[in-house]
């Protein structure tokens, strides 16, 4: 898909009115330019932001009366003062159109206050990076230092509410450094470190309460590349200076062997 093609997708993508096919080949578009991901976050927040605080503005029937008296006493002083004579001749729809454009003006403003306020999403995306630089500190990568996930599962065993996917990729070439205790969106959720040569990948795990599958969506947040996507009952997020093929790699084989796992 060229990016043009990807640009007069995103709207009716973002409406949830593209069928799976052209969903997943828009999705997998995203995954790969970040400059397309960026436009679709950035369309995704402004229609948020308009469904929750776009309101219409119209002028209170008291001050369309008090214009309307205002107008008819110009209009008796008309002979005195002539310049207010011009203004009394003013059509109706030409104040009408003065509200309404002093209304739109309070609504941009508004919308742009608003737009300045990070979305729960951008808020969300702020707490894993924030993790992502604590993670990298000498001896806080992991609370349990292991590549063996056997040891590593058992180890959030009482720590959370939920049991978290535990991988081993190390045959696929991202060997699991360990597991840590994070707080992210004000619960506590499990963090698992892997690792692709120098680069280390930082894996979010919690419930998730929508209960519906997401597939894969990337952005950039300060220099590194965040994957979410929602996949059996849970919340998923990586974060990494890896190369998105390879972070995406992760993810595919990352899926499959959650799913492998999944059945009995």
């Amino acid at each position: 898909m060229e990016c043009t093609e990807s640009h007069s997708k995103m709207s009716a993508f973002a409406d949830g009115e593209l069928d799976a096919s052209a969903a997943r080949q828009l999705t997998q578009h995203l995954a790969h330019c970040p400059d397309c991901a960026k436009a679709c976050e950035q369309l995704q927040a402004l229609r948020a932001a308009v469904s929750r605080h776009g309101v219409r503005h119209a002028a209170p029937a008291a001050l369309q009366q008090r214009l309307r008296q205002a107008l008819q006493e110009e209009t008796k002083e008309s002979k005195a003062t002539p310049r207010r004579r011009k203004w009394a001749q003013l059509p109706w729809a030409w104040i009408n159109l003065g509200v309404a454009g002093a209304s739109t003006s309070a609504f941009a403003v508004t919308l742009a206050l608003y737009l300045s306020v990070p979305s729960d999403a951008e808020r969300l995306d702020q707490e894993i990076v924030a993790s992502h630089f604590r993670s990298l500190i000498p001896d806080h990568l992991a609370d349990v230092a292991s590549s063996d996930q056997h040891t590593v599962k058992p180890w959030f065993s009482g720590k959370l509410d939920f049991s978290p996917p535990v991988v081993d990729l190390a045959q696929a070439g991202f060997p699991l450094v360990g597991g840590r205790l994070d707080y992210i969106r004000q619960r506590p959720v499990a963090a698992l470190a892997y690792r692709r040569h120098q680069h280390v990948l930082n894996l979010y795990v919690w419930p998730d309460q929508a209960q519906r599958d997401a597939p894969p969506r990337l952005s950039v947040r300060q220099g590194y590349h965040l994957l979410r996507w929602s996949r059996s009952g849970m919340e998923y997020r990586l974060i990494s200076d890896l190369n998105v093929p390879e972070l995406m790699d992760f993810e595919r084989r990352l899926a499959a062997q959650v799913d492998k796992d999944a059945v009995p």
